[in-house]
């Protein structure tokens, strides 16, 4: 089975490939609809069938958009991360014309090798291609794929800033109507921050909570946590009542998260002098989730569990230790060997009448 990781990553792939099979099925439609049934390409004078051109078409679009989905996702989006939107649009879409225009001159060869019933290294094949290249048919076919690439290039840039979950349910419009939905929620805070801003300088504490909020990513995806907001060095995780509390998905974040400052406490000291340390909090509850705004639309959840999620990780300092999570949610966590709780006291919020069992988290 596909980690979370990966499987988010064939999603982001299979997006693109559609994106561009999308736009091979609208050339080959537009195409037909000016050659209609005439058996050869005027320009060209190679043999034209409708049947032909939708299948390596639509083929062609498929595979090509994979391919770029794949590298986006698994290599060049993490490689110019730090540029500006239009110097990534523009050195990505460099690379990405290149690459089209060699896998366009690969297919045509193929294609006509079908078509005359031969191999790729046959003269006349050979010669087909030259002839082709040559003609602006050619030169529009990739301006035409460019403007597919600058489509999926934005789609990717779209999706990085905004994430995954939130643009899919935008497009979607999943929460234009409010929700009720039961969640978990995980409020993450960075211990003594306000201490290591002053002492570090405050340039260099913004590097520092980059790097730190960088380094959580893979725990959060391959635990399937949404990143429902940053608060300065505080980080919001949410998942939906099923994913977290799949093979206790919340709850093994928080410790993949641990795990990775361990492995990384060389680099944190080199470069910041120090290795950050965090308390979290965790709860479940019933939010209303819906979309708010004009301007700047947003997704946003209400409702007690959120307040009550945060309450929680501010006890933490009270007593002295990394994890609070409330006795509802431990309810309904599977039972695991590799964690323990032990009970702490009851958290009295103002307006309710019922105390909330808080316990820590053992992860020894």
């Amino acid at each position: 089975m596909l980690s979370p990781k990966n499987y988010r990553y064939l999603r982001q792939t299979l997006t693109f490939g559609i994106i561009w099979l999308l736009f091979g099925l609208i050339y080959v439609i537009l195409e037909y609809g000016l050659l209609g049934d005439s058996p050869i390409y005027p320009a060209t004078g190679n043999k034209y069938d409708f049947k032909n051109a939708l299948i390596y078409t639509s083929l062609g679009s498929f595979l090509m958009g994979l391919a770029q989905g794949w590298i986006e996702v698994t290599w060049l989006r993490k490689r110019y991360q730090d540029k500006s939107f239009w110097n990534k649009i523009f050195i990505k879409g460099t690379f990405y014309t290149i690459l089209l225009i060699i896998f366009t001159s690969i297919l045509t060869l193929v294609t006509n090798s079908i078509r005359f019933n031969s191999t790729v290294f046959d003269p006349v094949v050979y010669n087909s291609l030259i002839v082709f290249m040559k003609e602006f048919s050619f030169w529009s076919i990739i301006l035409y794929a460019g403007l597919i690439l600058d489509i999926a290039l934005f789609y990717s840039e779209i999706t990085t800033y905004l994430g995954n979950e939130v643009f899919y349910n935008y497009s979607f419009g999943k929460y234009i109507k409010p929700k009720q939905e039961v969640r978990i929620f995980m409020f993450l805070d960075m211990k003594s921050s306000t201490t290591i801003a002053e002492k570090i300088g405050h340039r260099k504490y913004f590097d520092l909570i980059k790097s730190y909020y960088a380094d959580m990513t893979d725990a959060i995806l391959e635990t399937k946590g949404e990143i429902f907001q940053y608060v300065g060095d505080e980080i919001v995780v949410s998942w939906p009542e099923k994913k977290g509390l799949f093979n206790n998905n919340c709850i093994v974040c928080f410790q993949m998260i641990s795990e990775v400052f361990k492995v990384k406490k060389a680099h944190y000291i080199e470069n910041f002098g120090l290795v950050p340390e965090f308390k979290a909090g965790f709860h479940i509850g019933e939010v209303t989730t819906g979309e708010i705004g004009i301007i700047k639309k947003d997704i946003i959840y209400t409702g007690d569990a959120l307040n009550t999620t945060a309450r929680i990780q501010s006890e933490c300092n009270n007593y002295g230790v990394r994890a609070l999570i409330s006795e509802d949610l431990v309810i309904k966590l599977n039972a695991a060997p590799i964690f323990s709780y032990t009970e702490i006291s009851k958290l009295i919020l103002r307006g309710k009448q019922d105390a909330i069992q808080l316990l820590a988290i053992n992860f020894e």
